[in-house]
């Protein structure tokens, strides 16, 4: 079976934590892929909103997620210390990545590694943007 591999960056440009509720454990009393998306679209939205910015408006554009990567480390449980670090790279004429580590702070365990595709969007005309020229200046590393 082929396994997906990220490679992960060596910095980030953001961490917040993120409490894993009760409700975020699936039928395996454990987080599972629908519950990771979750934690890092809520890791996403704080990440833009530490720069002045949230999913309907980066320069003027929307922002939509076009695809999603994600490989488990270790199983994530209720009560968990988690902590999700934030960056964007990759950057291409439409949009760019953003990567997530999801980890244990005090035990630097490894959660998960996660990747999502970022398109800027325009929701008006239901097209894709040009990715604004000033987020090289607002997020370098």
């Amino acid at each position: 079976m082929a396994r997906i591999k990220l490679s992960m960056p060596d910095k980030y440009l953001f961490e917040t934590s993120i409490s894993v509720r009760i409700t975020d454990l699936n039928y395996g009393l454990h987080v599972g892929n629908d519950t990771i998306l979750s934690l890092v679209h809520e890791a996403r939205i704080k990440f833009l909103a530490h720069y002045g910015f949230d999913e309907g408006n980066l320069f003027g554009c929307g922002l939509i997620m076009a695809d999603a990567a994600l490989v488990y480390k270790a199983e994530l449980f209720y009560g968990a210390d988690l902590w999700v670090k934030v960056t964007p790279m990759d950057y291409s004429r439409k949009g760019f990545d953003l990567y997530y580590l999801l980890f244990d702070k005090s035990t630097n365990k490894v959660y998960a590694e996660v990747k999502t595709a970022i398109v800027c969007f325009d929701y008006t005309t239901r097209r894709p943007l040009d990715l604004p020229p000033q987020i090289h200046e607002t997020w370098k590393l």
